[in-house]
C-alpha cells in the first residue's frame, strides 16, 4: 500500500500524458495498480490548472477527452502485455507463476486466473469488453484471451471499447468529485455495477430487437 502511495505522490508531481499512459499500462497488466488514482485526478487538474502539462488545448473538455484517449491507449498496451505473455508462456507456466511467491506479491493466484478464464469461456470474445468494467476481472481478462489465442484485431477492439468507457466514467467522476480521492474510491464499486448494468441492458435490447426482426422476416 505504501508503494502505491509513493507512486501516487510521484504521479501528482509529474502528471503528464506520458505518465497517465504509463500508469494505465501498468494498471492493465498483471501488476496491481488502481486506475482510480490515475484518470480522475488528471481530469480534475486540467480544469483548475491551465498551466498543467495536461492542458494542451484552450477547451477544457478537449483536454479531458485527450486524457481518456491516452489512458485507454495505455490500457491497451498493458492488456497486450498480458495477451502476449499468455501466448508465449502458455497455461501451465502462467498458473505456476500465479502461485509463486512473486505472483502472490503481485496479488495473483491460480484461483484468480481460473476465475478470469471461466468468465472468458462462459461469455466468449465479448468478455474482453464487458470484463474491462468489472473489478477483479478487468486486469486479468486479457490473460485467458491470450491463452485462447483470440483474434488479435477483435481483442484490440473489445479492449479499447471497454477501457474507453471505463476511463470516460473515471474522468467524469474526477470532475464531479473535484479530485476528492475518498469520494472517488467510495463510489468506484457502485459505478462499476451501474456501468455493467447499463451494458447488459444495452446488449439485451440489441438482442431482443434482432430476435424480433429475425422473427418477422421468418
Amino acid at each position: 500500500m505504501s508503494l502505491i502511495s509513493d507512486i501516487t505522490a510521484w504521479y501528482s508531481a509529474h502528471m503528464t500524458y506520458g505518465s497517465v499512459a504509463a500508469l494505465m499500462a501498468v494498471e492493465s497488466s498483471f501488476i496491481p495498480f488502481p486506475s482510480e488514482v490515475v484518470v480522475p485526478p488528471a481530469a480534475y487538474v486540467v480544469g483548475v490548472d491551465p498551466n498543467s502539462a495536461l492542458a494542451v488545448a484552450d477547451v477544457y473538455w478537449v483536454n479531458v477527452a485527450l486524457i481518456v484517449l491516452v489512458a485507454s491507449l495505455g490500457a491497451i498496451l498493458g492488456a497486450c502485455i498480458n495477451y502476449g505473455l499468455s501466448i508465449w508462456l502458455g497455461r501451465p507456466i502462467i498458473y505456476k507463476f500465479a502461485d509463486s511467491k512473486l505472483g502472490h506479491m503481485l496479488l495473483l493466484s491460480s484461483e484468480k486466473i481460473q476465475k478470469a478464464e471461466d468468465y472468458f469461456n462462459e461469455h466468449g470474445k465479448v468478455s474482453t469488453f464487458v470484463g474491462r468494467l468489472i473489478p477483479g476481472i478487468r486486469q486479468l481478462i486479457s490473460i485467458p484471451a491470450g491463452l485462447a489465442r483470440m483474434h488479435f484485431g477483435a481483442f484490440l477492439g473489445y479492449t479499447f471499447l471497454g477501457a474507453f468507457i471505463w476511463n470516460t466514467v473515471l474522468a467524469l467522476l474526477g470532475v464531479l468529485a473535484k479530485g476528492n480521492q475518498e469520494l472517488i474510491e467510495r463510489y468506484n464499486t457502485e459505478l462499476s455495477i451501474a456501468i455493467l448494468a447499463i451494458v447488459v441492458l444495452a446488449i439485451l435490447y440489441i438482442g431482443v430487437k434482432y430476435f424480433i426482426k429475425a422473427k418477422k422476416k421468418a
